[in-house]
Order: structure tokens, then sequence, then C-alpha cells
């Protein structure tokens, strides 16, 4: 996971936009569990009342971005680096980027695949509260990206253990965090379709 950039001029609006952008997609969201109820809530209270929700060096507590990578092989998933389990792609957002920017570059960065978001958009599919490292609270807000039916081959310095997953098998390695993300992205119908139901990714 990349480091966060330093504000730049225009920063403070685009993040406004954002959250505005982010808090609508969190009021039609609709959990598919008591754990995701509870973090959906807690999420949207903390977009209300913190300044710098996206940055990571405003205090311990902040939202994060990750990508549940669909394809024709299933899932992408990667061993995180510092936890040691398998996981989805995902990280800290920088300044000035939108959260779906964010967990579609992570996912690029830590698979290496050419991955897109659906026809129509980003599509929140899952959010979870959980403890990240070094003491961090993560408020992760979950989008499906599509990839390609290609090896992964991650970016230098990124942990070297990823490769796509059948369902069934993701769910048997996967945290209570991820599980709801998982069964989330599984109905969706791009886990399913061909790439004809994504976008282009961009260049």
């Amino acid at each position: 996971m990349s480091s966060p950039a330093r504000p730049e001029p225009g920063d403070a609006d685009a993040s406004a936009a954002h959250l505005a952008l982010v808090t609508a997609s969190l009021d039609a969201h609709r959990p598919g569990d008591e754990r995701e109820v509870e973090a959906r809530r807690r999420i949207l209270a903390f977009l209300a009342a913190a300044r710098r929700p996206f940055d990571q060096v405003a205090g311990p507590e902040h939202v994060t971005a990750s990508a549940v990578v669909v394809g024709p092989r299933g899932t992408a998933l990667h061993v995180h680096k510092l936890l040691g389990i398998w996981l989805q792609p995902g990280g800290h957002v920088e300044a000035g980027e939108a959260p779906w920017e964010a967990a579609r570059r992570e996912a690029h960065e830590e698979t290496g695949l050419a991955v897109a978001h659906p026809r129509g958009g980003p599509r929140l599919i899952h959010v979870d509260v959980h403890g990240g490292a070094r003491g961090h609270v993560h408020l992760d807000l979950r989008y499906l990206l599509a990839g390609p039916d290609a090896d992964p081959a991650p970016s230098a310095g990124e942990s070297p253990h990823v490769r796509w997953f059948g369902w069934e098998e993701a769910l048997a390695v996967a945290d209570d965090a991820l599980i709801g993300a998982l069964r989330s992205a599984r109905r969706q119908p791009e886990a399913y379709a061909g790439r004809d139901n994504v976008a282009a990714p961009a260049q």
C-alpha cells in the first residue's frame, strides 16, 4: 500500500465532493447482516463528524477503500504483508483521491490486473469496520472491480502471494471482516459475466 500524498490546492473541494458522494452511496446501501448494519451506522456517524475522514494521518480512525475483484476465475486475493492473511486488495485513500479511485489503484498495484469498475460507475457492495495494522481502525468501503482472465502480477514491493480463488475456496480462507464482502460480490452479475459488462480500464 502506498503512502498518502500531501494535500495540494483544491484537495479540500475534491474531498467535500467525494464525501457527499460516499454519504449518498452509504444512504442507499442495504447491509447484508448485523455486522454490516453496525459498520454502516458507524461510518456514517464518522463521516458526519470528522474533519478529514479520508486522511490516515488525521487520526487512528479513518476511511479506507478496498476492492473485491471478480473475474472468470472467481475472486483475486493476496496475503497482506503485515497481517499475514488472505485479504482483498485495498488501502488508504490518498489526498484528493476518491475512495473508489483508491480501490481501483490499490487493486491494480496489489494484483497487477487491469481491473475496471462496472459499467454505470463504481458500485459500493459492502462496508466493514475493523482493526488495521499499527493500531489503526479502518472504516472500509468495498467496491466491486472486474478483472480479466489473466495471472496476477503485483507491482514491485507488493505482496508476491496473489492468486485467484474459487468462491467456496475464498470463503474458506476469509476472516470475519471479508466473508460478507465475498457473499455480496458473489451475488453481482459481473461475478459470472464476461468483460462486456465493465468499463474499459483507464490508460
